[in-house]
């Protein structure tokens, strides 16, 4: 099952590019703990999904990159081909000279529409090339004006005529304070679209990722080279194969295999009253969590405490709700990792924040 990768705006195209690179720096690093058929199976299963190959063995990105300015995608292809280990495909961008100057409506009801046809067929072309298509990975910021209203408007087209291929957006949340002075009306906006037509939101704020170059990292002056090479390393780790309870490299059609639409019978009365008292006592209620277990250890690796039933809401069954993924090959340089993925309540009172601060820019 291979993924089409959409890279959008300046946001979109530098992380898209630190997560192809480390996807096959993964791939290609040494392993000792899992067998040589173990992580030939791994490597081929990363290439199939994310790369194509040429008839010289170079693999070359399943992505389409898309900018109003060129500089950016400009550098995006020729720090892939001077990495040498790969590249993306010589016709698979498109860029103009006249950005969206961080106007989202610029973006969405101007650029979207005008080459709407060029960018569309690009994206079939990529989708083409598939022997076994999966869906869409895109990647875009809220704040801006290319990658937020093109990424919505682009979005909206893929849901369109790929109704029923899975569409995954990742989105970065803007700082809480500085970027652009117009970032919460554009990540209203931008969420308000891809809530009817994205299958799935993958959101990083930036607040958090800065955090843990600081604190985690200790990195004393930080980039947003810093940052995103953060970000493709969780992304990577949540895509790369892992065992199932199936034993057997987890590839479903889904590329997270995690139900974002559970939706089990309702509890009975007495659960439920139950419930309503440890949501009462737990802000950040889930859905639905799937941890990522990788390298030493996993097997004796404890995730108990995720079937606490107060972690769920009221019509859930932890059994229903949780999952865990596992495999002994580590991820890039880490001898172990966990990663959790939640659809979870934990952006609702970010998300208040930006309403808030919308509100009140409009109200002055």
């Amino acid at each position: 099952m291979s993924i089409v990768t959409v890279q959008l705006g300046q946001c979109g195209n530098q992380i898209g590019f630190e997560v192809f690179d480390a996807l096959l720096s993964d791939s290609h690093s040494s392993q000792g703990l899992c067998c040589k058929r173990e992580n030939e199976a791994y490597q081929a299963s990363c290439k199939e999904r994310f790369f194509s190959e040429e008839e010289n063995g170079v693999p070359i990105a399943r992505a389409v990159l898309v900018d109003m300015e060129p500089k950016v995608i400009s550098q995006t292809l020729s720090k892939a081909a001077q990495s040498g280990r790969w590249k993306y495909g010589q016709h698979a961008c498109f860029c103009q000279k006249q950005g969206s100057g961080n106007n989202w409506a610029y973006g969405y009801s101007v650029h979207g529409p005008r080459h709407e046809e060029s960018i569309m067929n690009l994206i079939r072309k990529e989708v083409e090339k598939c022997d076994s298509f999966s869906g869409f990975f895109i990647i875009m910021s809220m704040a801006g004006g290319t990658g937020s209203g093109i990424g919505a408007f682009v979005t909206q087209n893929l849901q369109d005529q790929y109704s029923n291929s899975l569409k995954m957006n990742q989105i970065i949340w803007p700082y809480g304070t500085g970027e652009v002075i117009v970032q919460n009306y554009n990540s209203i906006l931008t969420l308000s679209h891809l809530y009817r037509s994205s299958d799935a939101l993958l959101v990083h704020e930036n607040d958090a990722v800065h955090k843990i170059c600081a604190k985690l990292m200790n990195i004393k002056q930080i980039s947003f080279s810093d940052i995103n090479q953060v970000l493709a390393h969780q992304l990577g780790s949540v895509f790369q194969p892992t065992y199932s309870a199936e034993s057997s490299f987890h590839y479903r059609r889904n590329p997270l295999g995690i139900d974002w639409h559970v939706r089990p019978s309702l509890s009975g009365p007495s659960s439920l009253g139950k419930m309503s008292l440890n949501k009462d006592l737990h802000f950040n209620t889930s859905i639905a969590n799937l941890v990522i277990l990788r390298g030493k250890d996993v097997q004796s690796a404890d995730v108990e405490g995720f079937k606490d039933p107060a972690l769920y809401t009221s019509w859930l069954e932890p059994v229903n709700a949780f999952n865990v993924w596992k495999t002994q090959r580590a991820f890039s340089k880490y001898e172990k990792s966990a990663v959790l993925v939640s659809n979870s309540q934990f952006l609702v009172k970010p998300l208040d924040m930006i309403v808030g601060k919308a509100w009140n820019m409009f109200a002055s």
